[in-house]
């Protein structure tokens, strides 16, 4: 198991790929697992394990997930990482989340999300990088604003959430825009 690591002024990034999941699913015990991914509860971990089990990736997607480790504390706070990612065709989204709530709003996921952008276009060879964001998701959509992701879209009952068919809002940036 190779791991991509990357660093930020307050953080350590930790990139795991389907392999090194599988690899870490096969190899370690539940509490490894749970440590070492920064499982909260037993929830945080059966929805990863389900995951694991299905199948990380398909025909031509797959992922690269990084664990933001604080580096003050070595806590892992979030997570944020290349999903979807189609490499014939130069793209992927994007997806974030701060598991830890006294963290938030201190400007670490941006900190993160613009290293895993910079990587993304640099290393992966991305040329477009997509994020999806519900409208009433205010934090994120501002989020995106401060890297240059331009709205494109919204996409129309996209998701199920408890019950109910929710929109999208499609976000988007272009390697070119990104190096302008």
């Amino acid at each position: 198991m190779k791991l991509v690591t990357l660093e930020t002024p307050r953080l350590i990034l930790k990139g795991f790929s389907p392999d090194d999941m599988n690899y870490i699913f096969s190899s370690l015990n539940k509490m490894e697992v749970m440590q070492l991914l920064g499982h909260r509860n037993e929830e945080d971990f059966l929805k990863e394990q389900e995951k694991q089990q299905k199948g990380y990736a398909t025909y031509n997607r797959s992922f690269l997930l990084f664990l933001l480790h604080h580096k003050e504390t070595g806590k892992i706070i979030g997570r944020c990482g290349i999903h979807n990612w189609n490499p014939d065709h130069f793209r992927a989204e994007i997806g974030y989340n701060m598991i830890e709530e006294n963290f938030k709003r201190m400007g670490f996921m941006s900190e993160a999300l613009e290293t895993i952008i910079a990587y993304g276009f640099s290393e992966l060879k991305l040329n477009r990088i997509e994020a999806l964001v519900a409208p009433g998701n205010i934090p994120s959509i501002r989020l995106l604003q401060k890297n240059n992701f331009i709205q494109e879209a919204v996409l129309k009952q996209h998701y199920l959430h408890e019950g109910k068919y929710e929109d999208s809002l499609m976000f988007a940036l272009l390697r070119g825009d990104f190096y302008n």
